[in-house]
């Protein structure tokens, strides 16, 4: 009962990626089958006819076969029995090269499903499952565990196939001798049976082997994340032990399931041919059948055999990625219920301002709210700054500014719309963000700039290459750029390896410039620049001003002599706001010591 619940469990688990199509598979299987068995079964009129043998002296079965063949006109020659047989095989051919076409064709279908839905919904989750996670587990289970899923599905497929083609086989020789195919039966099902344990422990070492891929990701996209720092600081040993152990766990699950894999392919001829004798044995000895039937039988019940041990491989095999099916759709289960809820009513450009309402967050309930009952006003066209000692809940701000964040309690407005109503494309596609992680994509200097606006390569002289020029300018990279060997069309590498730190920080500014967004964010958007190409950048942001909304949080407070307001932020709260110098002027304000403090 076990394997049928399994059996069905997972089929359900298939046919919710793929449908109903894959039962088309099966009846393709079974069509096959029966043509095969059929001409094994006209066998056995064709040894009568050779021999000679009166219609008289055949048994009603045989007998059947021959009537059937004589109201065709062919039951006295050999030659058209022959070629009937033949035309059956054929028929058996050309229904298995269709089931076989077809079950490619929904293995590329099912591969493309899973890999384009998986991208669909991570790039819609919420942030804080995607905090939950790490890097090397969504690479391991859309690269990798969907190819495995891939995989199970195919000896799935192939196990279902084996056992509607047993059954066809195990039909015809019944119908021709009972109690051969009943024993047949017995023989086959007592195979399966002590197989059962074995297919237990592949599943579990699949499980094992789907979860330690996902950790052995983790490790290596950490260690070549941190490349340059643990090669020129020593500490690959220390990465190395921590990845070596876990390639040694997951190469010892594999090898034990190439040994249980073995130890069935190994045993299957065997198997097979003990059970012909004893079941040949058994017909001649004890129940004196003649041997006309039984050889016909023979061919059947060797088929049938065949298929039944190839049932428990293929079975094997499904449970030797099974661990990836169940990783698989566990992903999808839960990563839905981490959607982002956008809501209906569109916004356009921000015409009046955002507005922070009382608004509390926690990323855990247990570890306390990061951000206590703010309320902060930030008018459309204007220019603020937030600050704070690291932890504040500054970038926390930002993340609910974006929306990718929801509040615990109160709200978040733009322009007066709650941010629960609002549909979210239509706001952040006015956003423009400079985070502290600098982002800069495996592509030329343009395409991270105009994000694949268009083919720089490809461009003139015309409006959208002048606009990348300008962003580039006014972010101070024009003139590292000039100094590439090609330019606007340099390739910079994996994360901007190519670039300095700050080249790669002015093109992510540049990135953003382009863009000409509504609202601006810039979270430490200088801090790898030095003195002269932050002055130079500063004045660019500087001369926004008016022309759009910005939002700056910067520890250097030097930069941000210039706004319109400031808010000081400290243990998640706002504890002092206004202008720079209004909020300087006060000699007990929060502000006008961390002010001093960097003067020192």
């Amino acid at each position: 009962m076990d394997i049928l619940r399994n059996i069905k469990r997972y089929l359900d688990i298939y046919q919710r990626y793929i449908g109903r199509r894959l039962y088309i598979i099966f009846g393709l299987t079974l069509l096959a089958a029966l043509a095969e068995g059929f001409g094994i079964a006209m066998l056995l009129p064709l040894l009568q006819s050779i021999n000679a043998t009166d219609a008289a002296e055949m048994d009603s079965k045989t007998r059947l076969m021959y009537d059937f063949l004589d109201t065709m006109g062919m039951a006295d020659s050999v030659g058209a029995i022959l070629v009937f047989i033949a035309l059956a095989f054929l028929g058996k051919g050309l229904l298995k090269f269709a089931e076989q076409g077809y079950q490619g064709y929904l293995q590329a279908q099912l591969l493309r499903e899973l890999k384009t839905r998986l991208f669909d919904k991570y790039s819609n989750m919420e942030l804080n499952y995607y905090n939950q996670r790490n890097t090397g587990h969504f690479i391991n289970v859309i690269n990798q565990q969907t190819n495995r899923f891939y995989s199970s599905f195919s000896q799935f497929t192939k196990f279902l196939s084996m056992f509607i083609t047993t059954a066809g086989y195990m039909a015809i020789a019944f119908w021709m001798t009972w109690r051969f195919a009943l024993m047949a039966m017995v023989a086959g099902g007592g195979i399966l049976l002590l197989f059962t344990y074995l297919n237990r422990y592949v599943r579990d070492l699949s499980r094992k082997t789907s979860k330690e891929m996902s950790h052995l990701n983790h490790l290596l996209v950490q260690a070549l994340q941190a490349f340059k720092y643990i090669v020129s600081t020593d500490k690959v040993d220390h990465m190395r032990q921590g990845i070596n152990d876990s390639i040694y766990r997951w190469t010892g699950y594999t090898y034990w399931q190439k040994i249980a894999g073995a130890f069935t392919n190994a045993i299957k001829e065997p198997v097979s041919i003990f059970f012909i004798v004893m079941v040949i044995a058994l017909q001649v000895t004890v129940y004196e059948q003649p041997l006309a039937p039984i050889f016909v039988s023979l061919l059947l019940f060797h088929r049938g055999m065949q298929s039944m041990i190839g049932i428990q491989r293929n079975w094997q095999l499904t449970m030797d990625k099974i661990g990836s099916v169940e990783m698989v759709d566990d992903e999808f289960n839960e990563v839905e219920q981490w959607q982002e809820k956008s809501g209906k009513e569109q916004v356009g450009r921000l015409a009046n301002g955002i507005t922070f309402d009382n608004v509390w967050f926690a990323y855990d309930k247990d570890d306390g709210p990061v951000l206590k009952d703010i309320n902060i006003d930030i008018p459309v066209n204007n220019t603020v700054a937030l600050v704070g000692e690291s932890g504040a809940g500054k970038s926390t701000l930002v993340d609910l500014m974006t929306l990718m964040l929801k509040p615990q309690q109160g709200d978040i407005y733009i322009d007066g719309i709650a941010g629960s109503n609002i549909d979210l494309p239509t706001w952040r596609s006015q956003l423009g963000y400079v985070s502290q992680e600098t982002v800069v994509f495996d592509d030329t200097i343009a395409n991270n700039i105009s994000m694949w606006a268009g083919e720089h390569s490809k461009m003139k002289e015309g409006e959208l290459e002048m606009k990348v020029k300008t962003a580039a300018g006014k972010a101070y990279a024009a003139p590292f750029i000039k100094g590439l060997p090609n330019g606007y069309d340099t390739v910079v590498g994996d994360r901007g390896v190519r670039l300095s730190g700050g080249q790669r920080q002015r093109l992510f500014i540049a990135r953003e410039l382009f863009k000409r967004p509504n609202l601006l964010i810039l979270d430490e958007a200088t801090s790898a620049l030095d003195t002269e190409s932050e002055r130079y950048i500063q004045d660019s942001i500087d001369g926004l001003k008016g022309e759009i909304t910005v939002v700056i949080i910067a520890h250097r407070l030097s930069t941000i002599k210039n706004v319109d307001r400031v808010y000081v932020l400290d243990e998640g709260r706002v504890i002092e706001q206004g202008s720079y110098d209004e909020l300087y002027s006060h000699d007990d304000s929060r502000f006008k010591e961390m002010v001093k403090m960097q003067s020192l």
